[in-house]
């Protein structure tokens, strides 16, 4: 008997099994163990899954909540004027504070500048569609959705800039919908 033909028997299942099947079901049953007991040890000790919470939102609440944030935060220049980057404004947050950053067509705002190895809240939405939320190079990925505000726990372990990008499409300027986080030494 093989995968191929029928059985010669019609209760098949009366069959003996093969010594070589009995061996596959057994490898693909420890497998399969050893990858289920290993989704919850790799979430607590592998640092790779993000633990996040999500709240109900609406748009207008979570942009005064962001416009507050960029009145409040806003960096200076050399000259005392507000630092803007191609028209977003950039951020600097206290250590340890809930940082507001919105997705909407087709760009992230504001950019953001935090302090390396300084843990903040960063609150995450959309205003109009899906839209993806990845940070490179450190590959965070989440998927931002409108009325709904994700919230992370993220500590900066190292210095530079990272850009996020829109993984999900979201119209005509997707490609071009890209924010900054820059990453500072105290």
């Amino acid at each position: 008997m093989s995968s191929f033909l029928p059985p010669s028997e019609r209760i098949w299942w009366n069959t003996p099994i093969g010594k070589e099947e009995v061996l596959w079901i057994g490898i693909a049953l420890i497998w399969c163990l050893i990858m289920f007991f290993m989704m919850p040890y790799w979430h607590i000790y592998g640092k790779q899954n993000l633990s996040n919470e999500a709240y109900q939102t609406t748009s207008a609440r979570f942009q005064s909540r962001v416009d507050e944030m960029v009145s409040q935060h806003q960096v200076l220049d050399g000259q005392g004027n507000p630092k803007v980057e191609a028209g977003i404004p950039v951020v600097k947050p206290p250590a340890g504070s809930d940082v507001y950053m919105l997705g909407r067509l087709w760009q992230w705002y504001p950019i953001l500048e935090l302090e390396k190895g300084q843990s903040y809240r960063l609150h995450l939405s959309s205003m109009d569609w899906n839209h993806g939320f990845s940070l490179q190079p450190v590959n965070i990925n989440l998927q931002i959705l409108p009325g709904y505000e994700m919230v992370l726990t993220v500590t900066p372990d190292q210095a530079g800039e990272f850009t996020v990008v829109c993984n999900e499409y979201c119209g005509i300027g997707h490609h071009l919908m890209l924010g900054k986080i820059y990453v500072r030494e105290k």
